[in-house]
């Protein structure tokens, strides 16, 4: 497996992938060197990435290859679904996968996500609109999200 690690406004991201894809993309406060060299498996991932934090980019297009259950794959194949700049909560999305009595596995699936921002489980908020369960940390989740609103709250002063 290879791996790289980039600075990114929310911290280290490490991505992890090979010729199959990236499986999986993680954030660290601190403690990771940074790559000097990217394999040219990871490069379409950390160029997509770094476009996305400049905000250049709303989607991902390389190869995605994460290891999970049958379940935890459809939830995170659901997620890719949800639009930049969209949120929906726990119960809604349950609902659109099909069973509104799984949103307890698909808040476990959901947490489960091994690539982060890529597969975007910070678009999924309690049913009050509160920002609830979040591996990254909710000041990532709360960061995220202003970053995709089309929306930008101007100072007054």
């Amino acid at each position: 497996m290879l791996q790289a690690y980039i600075k990114t406004p929310l911290g280290i991201a490490e991505i992890c992938g090979d010729e199959n894809g990236i499986s999986s993309i993680t954030a660290f406060d601190e403690g990771k060197p940074l790559s000097d060299n990217i394999p040219h498996e990871l490069r379409e991932a950390v160029t997509q990435l770094q476009d996305y934090f400049d905000g250049k980019r709303n989607d991902f297009t390389f190869q995605l290859n994460p290891s999970g259950t049958d379940f935890q794959k459809k939830v995170w194949k659901g997620l890719l679904e949800i639009p930049y700049g969209k949120t929906l909560s726990y119960q809604e999305f349950s609902i659109r996968l099909g069973d509104v009595k799984a949103i307890r596995a698909v808040a476990s699936a959901n947490g489960r996500n091994p690539l982060w921002i890529v597969v975007p489980c910070h678009r999924v908020i309690g049913s009050d609109g509160s920002l609830t369960g979040y591996a990254g940390g909710l000041w990532r989740k709360k960061w995220l999200l202003d970053h995709e609103n089309p929306v930008k709250q101007q100072s007054l002063f």
